[in-house]
């Protein structure tokens, strides 16, 4: 059984009890701490089996359910050299995300 969702401008194949790196969502002070309970309702498809519903654009009445699990960030450093030019630089840049893991795809009804 596995759920295809729309989070922002991607979109997520997912089974129950997988974990998937989302946009970063506001952490303690808005409720969305480790442990906090998220909903996403832009559900495109969901299979399980010969049971498969394909939404136009959206199936409706279904929804994901997920938890909160962390919220890590990877720094990457981009470094850039040229030799003999005394040309060097370093940036770095770290992208922040929510990792959730995914408890249930509700079915309407």
């Amino acid at each position: 059984m596995y759920a295809v969702f729309e989070d922002g401008s991607r979109q997520y194949r997912v089974s129950e009890g997988q974990t998937v790196a989302v946009d970063f969502r506001a952490g303690e002070g808005d409720g969305l701490g480790e442990g906090a309970q998220v909903e996403f309702n832009r559900v495109l498809l969901y299979c399980n089996g010969d049971d498969r519903r394909i939404g136009q654009p959206v199936v409706e009445g279904m929804r994901v359910v997920a938890e909160v699990v962390d919220h890590p960030s990877e720094k990457v450093m981009i470094q850039r050299f040229r030799r003999r030019k005394n040309v060097r630089r370093l940036r770095g840049h770290r992208q922040p995300y929510t990792a959730v893991r995914i408890k249930s795809i509700v079915l309407p009804g």
